[in-house]
């Protein structure tokens, strides 16, 4: 099993749970979080004056899917939340060891 942390803009959150859902993945978490990548922010202008934004508003998607999904869900997840534009975010991908369901203390691919 991996967990893929997605960082991406707000407004494709929508469609990438529609992506995974697609693919019958269900059982996601989302955040709201700040940050900044290789353009470090933007600036922006209010009333004629610059304002520097250093971290900017993105929402994480957290998932986990069993290996063979896996390059599917990357896949859906790309093609969902690409613009094209700098600051479309991130994937990230990392091993989970086991999962436990705390209702019916089920573990493995049978608790997601």
């Amino acid at each position: 099993m991996k967990l893929i942390k997605a960082i991406v803009r707000p407004t494709k959150v929508d469609v990438v749970k529609a992506a995974l859902v697609n693919l019958n993945i269900v059982g996601m978490t989302i955040s709201d979080v700040r940050g900044f990548g290789r353009q470090k922010g933007q600036v922006e202008r209010y009333r004629g004056t610059e304002i520097k934004v250093e971290f900017l508003p993105k929402v994480k998607i957290e998932v986990v899917v069993n290996d063979d999904k896996l390059a599917a869900a990357l896949e859906a997840v790309q093609q969902a939340a690409r613009t094209g534009e700098i600051g479309d975010g991130k994937i990230f991908v990392m091993p989970v060891e086991d999962v436990v369901r705390i209702r019916t203390g089920e573990t493995g691919s049978t608790a997601l």
